[in-house]
């Protein structure tokens, strides 16, 4: 079986995945930028051979190192970057090479385009806030989806439709400040504004970003991921529920600490949310990460206090360290689930092959899931707790611990630590006595 696996070092984890295909007798090869020497040496261990391009950005070039290792391999069977950024390419990889097991050219734009994704919700009945196309390419009206560019242009040349303020405001008044204004097609919070007042919409319209964007009713929630391992008939191979915080730019702006944690098991209703979305987007063969609501306020249309509102959908793993962290919560090696995914179509339980439908319920739960939780320190402030007590009392609860790579800083924080906790009041005690600052 022959793997293409592109951007194989970024992030660094992501060579876990490369070492357990090739365990699983996989030709694992790579696509990157990145010097060969400069691979970290388990990387290199897994891979069967490595192909550098001078930028991954240049599709001629990637097309050229795929059309090489298929003449020397033959048949490739997948192509896989499980990085937001190339998801687009890895589609259109796909569909050039005849390569069927993956998100064809003519799928992307539905898990790309937040516009697009509203329309799969709405059709399928799951909750999700009320959202106003600001702008965009083509029909604002539901017509025929534009392909763009990753950095929001038309591929096409079509030009961007605006829709006015006064549209706008209409929306407002039917939703009621605040709103929140984001791209189109983005990942993260990046270039995403809260509105709270006119002179907000107007600041907005008046300098509106020449890319497409779109506008939501406000949600009062806690930010919660349905994460999967999904086989090839759409169903779990694997299940797990993480906790975020309610804003990245948040964290930016005024200067927070990081913390999220991955919960012991999935509530009924989300796992019932997440599988329908698995199944309305028709997600087969995926490591997916698929962001909800969890209402803190009722709200008119969605719910009560504890509903789950649809966000968005991510057909990648959930950033950072998230899928140790899902070992680490139930015991378990999600990088060897999606491998057996690939080759097999199934998932190991206790020692033997299973199919999503012999696993029914239990995809998580093994007897021994518990939380992580990270929790991390930024630069430039002190805490109560130096690090030393923090080792005195947490040392043996923590799986990780590390100082996070410069660039990382202003989301992730300087200073990570990782524990696996039993308890909800454990989770908030530990998050207390990391967090708080001198002073505070």
């Amino acid at each position: 079986m022959n793997v293409i696996f592109v951007s194989p070092n970024f992030p660094s984890t992501y060579w876990n995945f490369c070492d357990r295909l090739r365990r699983n007798g996989v030709n694992v090869l790579g696509i990157g930028d990145a010097p060969y020497d400069g691979l970290a040496p388990e990387l290199r261990d897994s891979l069967t051979e490595y192909y550098r391009v001078g930028t991954l950005s240049s599709y001629d070039e990637v097309f050229r190192a795929t059309a090489f290792f298929s003449y020397k391999y033959g048949k490739i069977d997948w192509i896989e970057s499980m990085n937001e950024y190339w998801l687009e390419q890895d589609a259109r990889l796909r569909t050039d090479f005849n390569v069927s097991t993956g998100i064809q050219n003519d799928q992307i734009d539905f898990i790309k385009e937040k516009s697009l994704m509203k329309k799969k919700y709405l059709a399928a009945g799951i909750p999700t806030a009320r959202q106003f196309v600001v702008s965009g390419y083509g029909s604002l009206d539901g017509g025929e989806a534009v392909l763009m560019n990753p950095d929001g242009t038309a591929a096409d040349g079509t030009p961007l439709v605006r829709t006015t303020l006064a549209d706008a405001k209409d929306f407002i008044d039917a939703v009621g400040y605040p709103v929140i204004v984001k791209p189109n097609v983005g990942v993260g919070a990046t270039n995403t504004w809260k509105l709270e007042t006119d002179e907000d919409l107007e600041r907005f319209y008046a300098e509106l970003p020449a890319v497409p964007y779109v506008m939501e009713e406000f949600i009062e929630g806690d930010i919660v991921s349905y994460d999967a391992i999904t086989d090839s008939r759409c169903d779990p191979l694997f299940e797990s529920m993480t906790v975020w915080p309610p804003s990245v730019m948040d964290l930016v702006l005024h200067d927070l600490d990081l913390m999220y944690y991955t919960c012991p098991e999935v509530p009924e209703r989300l796992r019932e949310l997440g599988r329908q979305t698995v199944k309305t987007f028709g997600v087969k063969s995926r490591f997916v990460h698929l962001e909800f609501f969890r209402l803190t306020k009722p709200r008119k249309n969605l719910g009560g206090v504890g509903d789950f509102v649809a966000l968005e959908v991510n057909m990648r793993p959930a950033g950072g360290y998230t899928p140790d962290m899902m070992n680490f919560a139930h015991s378990t090696d999600v990088y060897q689930i999606w491998a057996d995914m690939v080759t097999t179509d199934r998932r190991y339980l206790d020692g033997r092959l299973q199919t999503s439908a012999e696993l029914g319920e239990h995809t998580t739960v093994n007897g021994d899931d518990r939380y992580c939780v990270y929790a991390s320190r930024k630069d430039g402030h002190r805490y109560v707790h130096p690090h030393e007590e923090v080792m005195a009392r947490y040392g043996s609860a923590l799986v990780m611990q590390e100082e996070m790579p410069e660039m990382n800083w202003p989301q992730m924080g300087r200073y990570m630590y990782t524990a696996r906790l039993d308890t909800q009041d454990e989770v908030d005690q530990y998050v207390s006595f990391i967090l708080t600052r001198a002073g505070e």
